[in-house]
């Protein structure tokens, strides 16, 4: 009897893919960065910029782009770190984070190190700060 990944993989914490899609282009970045919408904390820098009308996605999607720069360390380093903030960002985004902006993630040099529900903590104060939260009745108050 075999098993398929989908069987043995727990739902729990799980982001729907089509949920969280990935800036494609380099323009996209930059128009991110230019706006100067952003906010860093101790484990990530989170910039936001409001979706440009013709950009092409799925409803419920929000965009969002991952970077790291040499400064952080080599390549097994940088890319541990964007795995982590991949993860923390499908655990909030969805739930949290407005769909109508799109948000581009940026490796800290603590970032691998920091304890995961740091980083979840990290990204959702910058999520408030950059007035980027969904305005649902829970986040109301």
């Amino acid at each position: 009897m075999t098993t398929t990944a989908v069987e043995t993989t727990p739902t729990a914490g799980y982001c729907a893919v089509s949920s969280v899609a990935r800036l494609p282009k380099r323009a996209d970045f930059l128009r991110v960065a230019g706006l100067r919408r952003r906010w860093a904390a101790p484990g990530l820098v989170l910039q936001v910029a409001p979706r440009p009308e013709d950009a092409l996605i799925r409803d419920g999607q929000i965009r969002v782009g991952f970077t790291a720069t040499k400064k952080v360390g080599g390549a097994v380093t940088r890319n541990r770190s964007r795995r982590r903030l991949r993860a923390a960002v499908g655990q909030v985004i969805p739930q949290s984070a407005r769909n109508d902006c799109d948000y581009v993630v940026i490796v800290r040099a603590g970032t691998a190190r920091r304890s995961y529900d740091k980083l979840i903590s990290d990204l959702e104060v910058a999520l408030k700060k950059c007035d980027a939260l969904a305005h649902t009745p829970e986040n109301a108050s």
